[in-house]
């Protein structure tokens, strides 16, 4: 049995890793944390009703057709926010699934976030809110925003059991701003939505010299039975309402999140043993490796 399930884990790495025309780097998928949800993402893909491919026809979730209806009530509420200073970086460490695109200036605000509770968002952007309300496949949403010379470097986001929506609110409306999904590129326009896997390798860059303010769901993937679909929201209103991240101090932080502040402090000691000696930082990490995989086998 012990054999089966190290077995299985490893069919699931390679799944994930094999998926699409567009791969990280072995070692780097080794250590990627897509490895680690990799026998969950599998059964969310397989189990999927929609194709496994990186885009989908906007028409596919013909449902999500008033929020490109109501895009420019939509920018207006995220114009007042940047005006407002409120579409922001996290400021105490506490947006793990996002903590390493701040670095390179991107910034959010959250409208909603699977069961979480974001009062801001009501009171900040009342419309958007309601209209997201009227929408029960939408799980999150937020607005993100990608400066001029900002990129996001490949990944692959961490859960399957959702699909990823964009809709264009203030672009440079240029291919000099736009997003990679395994190796198929797309650039954002005012008013226009594009709707994508975003467990597929992707990246994103704005070479303009231009803001870039888009309006980010994720959307609920559609499933093949009842039961794969009771599973998955299940465990997005569990796993994905731990994620959750405030705007504000009134803002619900999830379990994960503050968790994650202990973590992010941790891990300052940890860039430390990196810079001092990168080839002893990763020596340690192998090695560690090493000994917990051993430490599986001979449990």
């Amino acid at each position: 049995m012990k054999w089966l399930v190290v077995a299985l884990y490893v069919f699931a790495i390679a799944f994930i890793h094999l998926r699409g025309h567009v791969r990280l780097p072995l070692r780097r998928q080794l250590f990627d944390h897509s490895s680690l949800v990799a026998p969950l993402n599998m059964l969310m893909v397989l189990l999927s009703r929609v194709p496994s491919v990186p885009y989908f026809p906007n028409q596919t979730f013909s449902d999500l057709a008033p929020l490109q209806a109501h895009w420019r009530q939509i920018r207006e509420e995220a114009l007042q926010l940047i005006e407002a200073g409120k579409i922001k970086a996290a400021t105490k460490n506490d947006d793990a699934g996002f903590n390493s695109f701040f670095k390179n200036g991107w910034k959010r605000f959250y409208l909603k976030w699977y069961d979480a509770s974001h009062p801001s968002a009501l009171a900040c952007c009342p419309r958007t809110v309601a209209l997201l309300r009227q929408l029960p496949n939408v799980k999150a949403a937020m607005f993100a925003e990608l400066p001029p010379g900002a990129t996001l470097n490949p990944h692959r986001d961490p859960y399957a059991g959702s699909l990823r929506y964009h809709l264009g609110l203030v672009t440079p409306n240029s291919d000099a701003c736009f997003i990679e999904v395994d190796g198929q590129r797309y650039s954002w326009r005012d008013g226009e939505a594009v709707i994508f896997d975003e467990t597929f390798l992707h990246w994103a860059h704005n070479g303009s010299q231009r803001d870039r303010i888009i309006l980010f769901c994720d959307i609920e993937r559609p499933m093949r039975w009842r039961w794969a679909q009771r599973l998955n929201r299940w465990l997005g209103k569990t796993l994905m309402t731990a994620a959750s991240s405030p705007n504000d101090s009134g803002d619900q932080t999830g379990g994960i999140n503050k968790l994650f502040r202990f973590v992010w402090s941790a891990g300052q000691y940890r860039r430390r043993f990196k810079a001092w000696n990168r080839n002893a930082y990763h020596g340690a990490k192998v090695a560690l490796i090493v000994l917990a995989g051993a430490a599986i086998v001979l449990l």
